[in-house]
């Protein structure tokens, strides 16, 4: 369970959340805090092509394809493993899923 502002939202046993169409900034941001991650403008720009992806495809990238998804949409400086481990420590496409209100990736634990 999520609370943001006057809303309870469902989330998975993981933190995902079930109903991804209750997503919006602020439950991203508390989302974000949960995890313990602050979000600044280059995490926006992973979430906003990441949900672009999803709403595009109807899945989700596993971690070398987001990383490669990464590079085409924003450049080499800023689509490679270790500039996106930065942004997201643990698990940078379980993170950003997580944080973008969308279902756990392929792969992930």
């Amino acid at each position: 369970m999520l609370q943001v502002n006057d809303k309870r939202l469902e989330t998975t046993s993981s933190g995902f959340l079930l109903d991804a169409t209750q997503w919006n900034e602020s439950v991203a941001d508390a989302l974000a805090e949960r995890a313990g991650i602050r979000l600044e403008a280059a995490h926006w720009e992973v979430i906003y092509q990441l949900r672009s992806y999803y709403n595009q495809f109807n899945h989700l990238p596993n971690a070398r394809m987001f990383v490669k998804l990464m590079q085409k949409q924003l450049g080499d400086e800023k689509g490679n493993s270790i500039y996106l481990h930065r942004l997201f420590p643990e698990s940078a496409v379980r993170a950003a899923c997580l944080i973008a209100g969308l279902p756990k990736p392929p792969g992930c634990i």
